[in-house]
């Protein structure tokens, strides 16, 4: 009884410094997984909350902000991935900022009246998410081409 006793605290315990230890593995693997998990979270947001409404778009931006912001605290250690870090940060930045704009056009124009001044709000509101969304679509594929790049390198042997 006593021996299975030590087992039930020892276990735990083991399990912790493994799990302890594995979360401060600087291995050139380690930091690709989490450099590419921080970039599945933004792109699984941005896949979720395709072609939503206006408050959907809005807090999608706010979303985006917060991988932003996750990307750059991230410490990554190997100078290429710092590097392919700093231009994930740009690409979230640049996306939520132009989703930003679409989601306040779209709302500019769910509120126009139906007059003069209101068709030209429409119309812009109209330019300003073509724009918007060109810029994001540009994005993504930056984005796109930079993700294989990172497997790439993350698959080479250190």
């Amino acid at each position: 009884m006593l021996v299975w006793r030590k087992h039930i605290v020892i276990i735990p315990v083991g399990l912790s410094i493994a799990l302890l230890l594995s979360g401060c593995d600087n291995s050139k693997v380690a930091q690709c997984d989490r450099l590419m998990k921080a970039v599945s979270e933004g792109n699984a947001l941005i896949d979720k909350n395709k072609g939503q409404q206006v408050t959907t778009s809005l807090k999608l931006a706010s979303d985006l902000e917060a991988v932003t912001k996750s990307l750059k605290q991230m410490n990554l250690p190997d100078p290429e991935l710092k590097k392919y870090q700093d231009k994930f940060v740009k690409v979230f930045d640049t996306l939520g900022k132009q989703i930003t704009k679409a989601g306040k056009a779209l709302g500019s124009a769910k509120t126009a009246q139906a007059s003069q001044s209101g068709r030209e709000k429409i119309q812009k509101a109209r330019t300003d998410i073509d724009t918007a969304l060109t810029s994001a679509e540009t994005t993504a594929k930056q984005s796109d081409a930079l993700e294989a790049e990172v497997k790439k390198y993350c698959s080479q042997p250190e």
